[in-house]
């Protein structure tokens, strides 16, 4: 979504090229509804995620088969205009043949003063750190993090007061935690724990990790596990941003590719892709444990992505 809720963006094919395409969101008899507004090639196979920056002068795209990060401009209607700059990753750790054997990024997003940009790179284990220009809507090299060798960092979040950076590794299913220093632009670790024991990761067979979320209470993070089909609940301590692991809670579906709270931060919304569902649980605001609501699961055609707008 943009800053302003206005315009919604999505990745995809338009005419059989790799796009980024911009919906205005309207309401008619109360009911939302989106408007195309035009489209921008890629210019580098298809993007695995995207994001504006947090004053939605920019919008930014992560290219997981090309390597790269793409940055559009974005007009004052949300509108996208042509990519104005493509910033080519080179690393690959090696670590894990068959998924590491080039740059892989696969997520993009902005520190919380918007002066860099984050960009995990699953085939380099590494967060590439870029210096954010929104005006010229370009990036500049600034550096980068290491994640643990061969954990494929996939996806990150800050916590609400933006010490902390949360990246979560999907190849090893854990969760990496970085101190956060605002000025300098730099990450240090400082702790990593794991999402699923290795118990229940034997007996699963395949498993890998999908999604991290942040409470917007900032005391509670939450990653998602398919294979297990889960979503592990982690409590912050808010002195040091270390993690504690509270529960796995099964989301009733299959292949938990996202998922989601609401703005109040009373409920978690699980999409299961291969089961075609939208799951429902209440968060308890004291622990962060969910549960299940017993009607609140809907079909869904192949749900990978949820976006929750408050009014």
């Amino acid at each position: 979504m943009h800053p302003g809720g206005a315009v919604l963006y999505s990745v995809g094919n338009v005419r059989g090229e790799p796009s980024v395409s911009a919906f205005r969101v309207e309401r008619v008899d109360g009911r939302p509804r989106l408007q195309p507004m035009g489209s921008q090639p890629v210019g580098d196979g298809g993007a695995a995620h995207l994001a504006t920056d947090r004053s939605g002068k920019v919008l930014m795209t992560a290219q997981y088969g090309g390597g790269s990060v793409a940055v559009f401009p974005l007009g004052e209607d949300g509108s996208i205009g042509p990519r104005s700059h493509l910033a080519e990753h080179s690393h690959a750790s090696g670590v894990l043949a068959s998924r590491q054997e080039a740059p892989h990024p696969h997520w993009v997003g902005t520190s919380p003063d918007n002066r860099f940009v984050f960009v995990p790179d699953l085939g380099a284990d590494r967060v590439l750190i870029y210096r954010l220009d929104t005006e010229a809507a370009k990036l500049s090299e600034h550096g980068y993090a290491e994640t643990p060798p061969g954990g494929g960092p996939r996806h990150m979040k800050f916590s609400p007061d933006g010490r902390f950076a949360y990246v979560l590794n999907e190849l090893i299913l854990s969760v990496t935690v970085f101190g956060y220093d605002a000025d300098a632009g730099t990450m240090a670790t400082v702790q990593t724990i794991e999402t699923l024991p290795e118990s229940a990761k034997a007996k699963e067979g395949f498993n890998s990790a999908s999604e991290v979320r942040m409470h917007p209470s900032g005391r509670f993070l939450y990653t998602a596990n398919r294979g297990n089909d889960t979503v592990s609940v982690f409590r912050i301590d808010p002195q040091d941003g270390t993690l504690a692991h509270v529960e796995n809670e099964p989301i009733r579906g299959s292949w938990p590719r996202n998922f989601n709270l609401d703005p109040t931060g009373r409920w978690l919304l699980a999409a299961g892709r291969d089961s075609n569902t939208l799951t429902v649980f209440a968060v308890d605001g004291k622990t962060g444990e969910l549960a299940y609501q017993t009607h609140g699961s809907v079909f869904v055609p192949s749900p990978i992505c949820v976006v929750v707008v408050g009014d």
